[in-house]
């Protein structure tokens, strides 16, 4: 093999060795945005469900006002 095949040889394995360092990088950039993102999901989540729970409690109170209206509704 002469000097010149071995330092492109050198070369592109330097080059794919850069390229798995930046990819590595990416991926652990990524893997953190996942990690915040999964955070805000359960956040969000949390917060739907004390939602749904606020609107249930208005819902049954309205429908007990309309109760009362149709009873005093009936009374006259």
């Amino acid at each position: 093999m002469s000097l010149e095949l071995l330092e492109k040889l050198e070369a592109k394995v330097q080059a794919a060795v850069d390229t798995i360092g930046l990819l590595q990088m990416e991926i652990e950039e990524l893997r953190a945005e996942k990690g915040q993102m999964t955070g805000q999901n359960e956040t969000l989540a949390a917060e739907n469900q004390r939602l749904k729970g606020e609107l249930e409690t208005v819902q049954t109170r309205i429908n007990a006002v309309l109760g009362k209206i149709a009873q005093v509704d009936d009374l006259l």
